[in-house]
């Protein structure tokens, strides 16, 4: 860029702040919390249509008036406001893709020191987080931006248009780069053409990312775009699987969380299966089964006991199977009960159940 456009936009630029500014001083001085500077003028990464990222955090509704969008010299621009309780919170605790916003704003005013520690607060628990090691805290955000790119993956098969497929194989794209962000526990610090750029720098990326993101971008039909966003989700679903296994220390079973497992078991599960396939009532037994299998998963993934498949012994024409499995399944949590030294809590009558509830 020629110093000449360089400086010209600079003092564009500044006669914008200077506007909003003296404006927020002259009618909006107890309204607005914090004024900043973001995006690619505060980068140094800016061209000559780059517009103004302001971040304005308004302490009240009159606060608002400061917002306008317009267009200046073929660029548009938008200043808004961000209260304190929306996106500055999703940010502090990096739930949101704007989270530099927060960490990286360069502050031209604030109201008073109570407004400044009041966002230094919420920058510093942005901090607090980025610094802690690879661990469970941001992996559990990196499964909540991947479900969210499942479901956009889910809309590739319930569209039936060009338009809207390529659509929502973006929002998936997008949902995985927050994904590898997470799994990375950082946050984007450039712009969208930086992307890649930023992507590629880190440390735990999966193997030819860049090509099965691309091949997403470029594929030319329906057909095209479902296959590539199969193959990018999939390696992106096995990647996060190994990065947990490497980063989350996995539950081992004990006599302690064992506690009131076997008879929960017994109370959501049993009899409505053994029940269902009496019945052969199908639609029961699917979501008895269903049931059954998100209670089982729950406990190998809170506790660490085995992984039991059950739904793959499900068959609506043959309920025998998943019911005597299921009883298998049941056999085994009885006998890692008795490895561990705890006994079931099973009564006979109700004097029992009476003397013994009433001794703890």
């Amino acid at each position: 860029m020629k110093p000449q456009i360089r400086q010209q936009l600079e003092n564009k630029n500044q006669n914008l702040i200077n506007m909003v500014l003296e404006k927020t001083k002259r009618d909006l001085v107890e309204d607005i919390a914090i004024i900043g500077l973001t995006g690619s003028f505060s980068r140094d990464d800016f061209h000559e249509k780059s517009d103004l990222d302001l971040i304005i955090i308004n302490d009240t509704d009159k606060g608002w008036e400061i917002g306008s969008c317009f267009i200046l010299d073929d660029v548009g621009y938008d200043i808004y406001c961000t209260p304190w309780h929306s996106r500055l919170k999703e940010q502090s605790n990096l739930e949101s893709f704007a989270a530099g916003s927060l960490i990286d704003l360069e502050i031209i005013y604030y109201k008073n020191d109570e407004s400044l520690k009041r966002f230094k607060t919420l920058q510093q628990i942005a901090l607090d987080k980025l610094s802690k090691p690879i661990g469970k805290e941001c992996l559990d955000r990196a499964d909540k931006t991947f479900e969210k790119a499942k479901i956009f993956y889910a809309d590739l098969f319930i569209e039936d248009q060009l338009n809207t497929i390529r659509y929502a194989s973006s929002n998936m794209l997008f949902e995985l780069i927050n994904t590898l962000v997470n799994i990375n526990n950082t946050y984007i610090k450039r712009g969208t053409i930086h992307y890649l750029e930023e992507l590629n720098s880190y440390k735990h990326i999966p193997n030819d990312f860049e090509s099965m993101y691309l091949q997403v971008i470029t594929s030319k039909d329906i057909s095209e775009i479902r296959e590539t966003s199969h193959t990018i989700l999939l390696s992106i679903a096995e990647f996060l699987k190994t990065i947990k296994s490497k980063y989350i220390e996995q539950p081992k079973v004990s006599y302690d969380n064992l506690n009131g497992v076997y008879e929960e078991l017994w109370c959501n599960c049993r009899n409505k299966i053994i029940r269902s396939a009496s019945m052969t009532d199908f639609n029961y037994a699917i979501h008895a089964a269903r049931g059954a299998q998100e209670f089982l998963n729950d406990l190998h993934n809170d506790i660490g006991t085995q992984k039991y498949d059950l739904m793959k012994y499900f068959d609506a024409h043959n309920m025998t199977p998943i019911k005597d499995r299921f009883l298998e399944i049941m056999k085994d949590f009885k006998e890692t009960y008795d490895n561990t030294g705890r006994k079931v809590l099973h009564y006979n009558n109700f004097e029992e159940l009476y003397n013994d509830y009433m001794k703890k």
